[in-house]
């Protein structure tokens, strides 16, 4: 709303978000600056069973997000890996992550799909369980390299663009460099998550930051990588971006 009104000119969303957006205004609203988070979700279990996609085979696997990004890419997981999501395996849908780590704790759950930083959240009140599988790795060898699980992005209006080049270019190389400083300096990042209420501890920032995926890629890579992510949303719903694939003009090259 935000950026529809001008109130914004430079925002952080999910990927399919921005997507969604860029339709609904016919593409006049914004552009994608920028990846700055690929996948957050893991699969986590009460044993070590797990230890490839395939052995997801005959599990029930608890996950939030039921018509959203994480159905999709969960199936698309399962599909690449030979399991037919709908016979193969049980999902059972939650509605909040807070309740998914609640079935976790309690042993409901045996096996769940689970984001950060909840992930860090469960192994602090139960250690026992572990992380299994990373889903961002496990969609890389499902499209064999040709895609890269992407959930997040920096966007600015077309408009603001279009006026402040110079502006922009600054933002981004600023913005590059803060990832970097906040993946290469974890202690020091984690201690700042605590001191802006963003994580509640510095202990807890520090497990979460590695497994949140942060990262900085933009221009062609970025175009190139996330067309594959969207045409696999596309096909599972296409109204998760939208209800149409986004054309190149989406993208900011610089």
């Amino acid at each position: 709303g935000k950026l529809s009104s001008g109130e914004a000119d430079i925002a952080a969303l999910p990927t399919n978000m921005a997507a969604t957006l860029y339709g609904k205004t016919e593409g006049k609203l914004l552009k994608m600056l920028a990846v700055n988070t690929l996948g957050v979700l893991y699969i986590m279990e009460n044993g070590d069973s797990i230890q490839s996609a395939a052995d997801l085979r005959g599990k029930t696997i608890y996950t939030t997000g039921q018509g959203a990004n994480p159905e999709y890419v969960l199936k698309y997981v399962l599909e690449k890996n030979g399991i037919d999501p709908e016979t193969d395996v049980k999902i059972e849908y939650v509605s909040q992550n807070e309740e998914l780590a609640a079935l976790l704790a309690n042993g409901t759950a045996q096996v769940a799909m689970v984001p950060e930083p909840t992930v860090t959240t469960i192994l602090a009140q139960k250690p026992e369980l572990r992380v299994a599988l990373n889903v961002t790795e496990e969609w890389d060898k499902a499209s064999g390299g040709a895609s890269k699980l992407m959930m997040g992005c920096v966007v600015a209006r077309s408009a603001f663009v279009e006026k402040n080049p110079q502006a922009v270019k600054a933002f981004l190389s600023e913005y590059k460099a803060s990832i970097e400083k906040a993946t290469g300096d974890v202690d020091g990042t984690a201690a700042l998550c605590e001191t802006y209420g963003i994580i509640p501890k510095a202990a807890v920032a520090k497990q979460a930051i590695p497994r949140c995926n942060l990262t900085y890629v933009d221009g062609q890579d970025m175009m190139k990588q996330i067309k594959g992510y969207f045409d696999v949303l596309f096909a599972a719903k296409p109204a998760s971006i939208g209800g149409k694939l986004p054309d190149d003009s989406l993208y900011y090259l610089g």
